[in-house]
């Protein structure tokens, strides 16, 4: 019996090519679509899972609770408190410390070879203690994890970073020299860690090392607070999270004193880090944006099911003969089914084949397109999803018109008396095509909308005033504490003439990092309520950035602080409204032993990103941490400009590695996620207006073929082109333009809830919802005018001919 309903299904299918070809296309694309929002998910939900003790893992974060009610989340932890969480907390079971190193430059001398090979590597490189190998899990090709980084000038590298450095020579024993002035030696090698990783390193450094590459660098210090620091520990269960955290006051008020209630140690699963946006927001993603997409790939397995099912019920009258024929001889109502679900699962299977290739010819463009590494691994999670995706699909879009079909009554069946209405082609009322078909617009319109939010709030970051000027300026960052050379490559820049400004500096007025302190005002013996961020540069850190000043002057040259400027906010914060009545008030910053005077008032700058808001801020001087130069450059002979710094650099730095970056790159860089979730977005809107194409095709011609006699005898009437197309088209448009509403508010409320996490947003304008309309009444009325303009066309003898 199966034989003869496969043979019967592939029958109909071939004589059903226009049919069986929408279907395979719209499911076949929804399906890929509904796949890579799987692989995304899979690779976020997945991160970090493959340490052995995952469970256990904890990261110590120190969050500031300041005076005035605002909370600073914080993922670093001091170095000191390693060593006293492994031998003083019995909850733990190891602890170990890292220090994230930034732009590290790495020399390489070859066997066999006379040139060094210099590498700057601007992350991926590490200080670990040596306990690390035993909280996080490695796989060892080569060393001794426990003797590894036991050592001062010992390293271990990832696999890819030893071939980077070493060819395909053995790496053990081999020498690095970092950042010119220490040499160590490579102790053992690693497997490349998992894609879907947070803790990335790729060049693990002995924290004994620290004192040779840092040698002012207090190891004590439990007041040293950096982003760059990370504090994991093991504990011995995972319920030992709940007795640690109460135990952590008490080592904060040993530490802090009277500032343990503004310090305080928080302990935080591993499974929280990848989606702790208030602690890293440069790396981690929101729960909701993955759960949205989640939503989305299922709407999108839905659109294409509803194709399938319009156009299945479309057919249905072809084969109600069919169906009284084989009623009549003794075929059951379950058997009709059996036969109908086949044959969807035929074109399902089909489908699900082309997605798969789909998936595999594109996915490596789409990863290079959102920056990241996703895999199609046909595994056993991914073809669980996939027949569960088949299931799904072959229930949900084959049952309903399997069940039509074979519900049909043979007598009428075969007198040819059965209506639309049998199949919910016809009525006056909202009809279960109707419905499906606004369901279908209604999801596209609501994603048409979200890409238009999310694109006009990128525009509008992008394009923002900031406060500063980032065109054309050009930063390099440079080596440390080497004060004579940096002014030497200050002083030979400014002499050319396509050079504007130099400043030397630790950031750009904007960067995801953000570098503060404690500060008293004006001889109060207490420290203030809030810290401020600091801007350190020189006396040209102004006019690089062109930063405007309100009130006041400019600080002097000068390599130590002896004056600041302050922006507005702090101006405000302070309880100043006018510029001029703050200026020689002294303001004593926790850099400084005494108050020093402030001599000016800029205007308020975004310090970071526009998701956060604008700080407090201090400008002053401090060389011994300058290690940026902002360069502002004429712009007019950009080339040229580039190549003398260049050939400046190699003659100030010979031993290091000449790199640069637009500031506006970098700005730019500050809204990946946003950039991604664009980029997704507009994918996966382009895919549902695809599946909604495709599906509006086919029961247009559908419609075309049942009325090609009317549309004949209307022609010889008189009827014109345009009323013709325009009859074809107006129930479809009609059923467009309730999508259209359905779907407006629902989106409107969804990207509002989106933009909330911007303290700088677009208000969402009426004449966005105007546009997004327009565009899917665009979108549906070239699809249906396509079919509807050649049916109008046709010879009305040739439509009355037609049988």
């Amino acid at each position: 019996m199966f034989q003869n309903y496969f043979t019967i299904a592939l029958r109909h299918l071939r004589t059903q090519r226009s049919y069986a070809l929408l279907n395979t296309i719209g499911l076949s694309v929804g399906v890929a679509g509904a796949l890579v929002i799987f692989l995304f998910l899979r690779h976020h939900l997945s991160t970090d899972r493959h340490h052995a003790n995952y469970d256990r893992i904890v990261r110590i974060a120190t969050d500031v609770y300041l005076p005035d009610g605002y909370t600073e989340y914080n993922p670093e932890a001091p170095l000191p408190m390693a060593q006293v969480l492994r031998t003083q907390y019995p909850q733990v079971d190891q602890a170990a410390f890292l220090i994230m190193n930034r732009d590290l430059t790495v020399s390489v001398k070859r066997r066999g070879q006379q040139e060094t090979i210099r590498f700057l590597e601007h992350k991926g490189t590490g200080l670990v203690e040596p306990e690390w190998f035993d909280v996080l899990t490695y796989t060892w090709l080569q060393g001794n994890p426990k003797t590894a980084l036991r050592e001062p000038n010992m390293v271990v590298l990832t696999e890819s970073w030893a071939k980077k450095y070493f060819g395909d020579t053995n790496p053990i024993g081999q020498v690095l020299t970092l950042n010119n002035k220490s040499d160590v030696t490579v102790t053992g090698l690693l497997a490349d860690p998992p894609a879907t990783t947070d803790t990335d390193l790729d060049l693990f450094i002995s924290m004994a090392t620290l004192k040779k590459l840092s040698p002012d660098f207090n190891v004590a210090d439990w007041g040293f607070l950096n982003s760059t620091n990370r504090l994991y520990a093991t504990l011995k269960n995972p319920e030992s999270a709940v007795s640690l955290q109460r135990a952590l006051p008490a080592l904060a008020k040993k530490h802090y004193g009277s500032d343990a209630n503004v310090f305080r140690f928080t302990v935080q699963p591993m499974r929280e880090f990848h989606f702790d946006i208030a602690r890293d927001p440069g790396r981690a993603i929101r729960p909701s944006l993955l759960w949205s997409l989640g939503a989305v790939g299922i709407l999108l397995v839905v659109a294409a099911c509803i194709n399938f099912i319009n156009l299945a019920t479309a057919q249905a009258l072809r084969r109600s003969k069919e169906v009284g024929v084989r009623k009549t001889l003794g075929s059951s109502r379950g058997q009709l089914i059996g036969q109908f679900l086949l044959e969807t699962a035929l074109i399902i299977m089909a489908a699900m084949v082309v997605a798969i290739l789909l998936v595999l010819v594109l996915l490596p463009l789409f990863n290079n397109w959102i920056q990241l590494n996703l895999t199609l691994r046909l595994d056993g999670l991914t073809l669980g999803f996939v027949g569960l995706l088949l299931t799904v699909v072959v229930l949900l879009a084959g049952g309903y018109p399997a069940a039509v079909l074979s519900g049909f009554s043979p007598l009428a069946a075969l007198r040819g008396r059965l209506t639309g209405s049998a199949v919910g082609q016809s009525g006056r009322g909202f009809t279960v095509r109707r419905v499906l078909v606004v369901t279908q617009f209604a999801v596209c319109q609501a994603l048409i909308l979200g890409a238009f939010v999310v694109a006009y709030q990128l525009q509008y970051m992008q394009q923002a005033d900031l406060g500063f000027r980032q065109d054309n300026v050009i930063t390099i960052t440079l080596p440390q504490g080497q004060k004579a050379k940096q002014d030497a490559f200050k002083q030979q820049l400014s002499s050319y003439t396509d050079i504007r400004s130099v400043s030397l500096t630790v950031l750009p007025p904007s960067s995801v990092l953000g570098y503060g302190g404690s500060f008293k005002f004006n001889g109060s013996a207490e420290w203030a309520k809030f810290p401020v961020l600091e801007r350190l540069g020189d006396a040209d850190y102004m006019s690089t950035y062109s930063i405007k000043l309100l009130a006041g002057r400019n600080i002097t040259p000068s390599d130590t602080i002896r004056e600041y400027l302050i922006n507005e906010t702090l101006l405000h914060k302070l309880g100043f409204h006018d510029p001029q009545q703050v200026l020689g008030k002294k303001l004593q910053y926790y850099l400084s032993p005494v108050p020093l005077p402030i001599v000016g008032v800029v205007t308020d700058f975004h310090q970071k990103s526009l998701r956060d808001e604008i700080g407090p801020c201090v400008i002053a001087s401090y060389a011994d941490w300058y290690r940026k130069a902002g360069i502002r450059i004429s712009g007019q002979n950009s080339a040229q400009t580039l190549e003398r710094i260049r050939q400046v650099w190699q003659q100030i730095y010979p031993d290091e590695v000449f790199e640069y970056e637009f500031l506006d790159q970098q700005v730019a860089s500050l809204y990946q996620t946003e950039n991604m979730i664009n980029k997704l977005i507009n994918a996966f809107t382009g895919i549902a207006i695809l599946i909604c194409c495709l599906g509006l095709y086919g029961l247009v011609s559908h419609v075309v073929v049942q009325r090609t006699k009317e549309i004949g005898i209307r022609k010889v009437l008189g009827a014109s082109v345009t009323s013709i197309v325009a009859l074809l088209s107006q129930d479809f448009l009609k059923l467009v333009l309730i999508a259209i509403l359905i779907a407006s508010p629902v989106a409107w409320y969804v990207m509002n809830g989106w933009l909330q996490d911007f303290t700088y947003k677009i208000d969402i304008a009426w004449w966005v919802f105007a546009v997004a309309g327009l565009l899917a009444i665009g979108i549906a009325l070239a699809t249906v005018s396509f079919q509807s303009i050649k049916a109008a066309l046709m010879n009305p003898v040739t439509s009355l001919r037609t049988e």
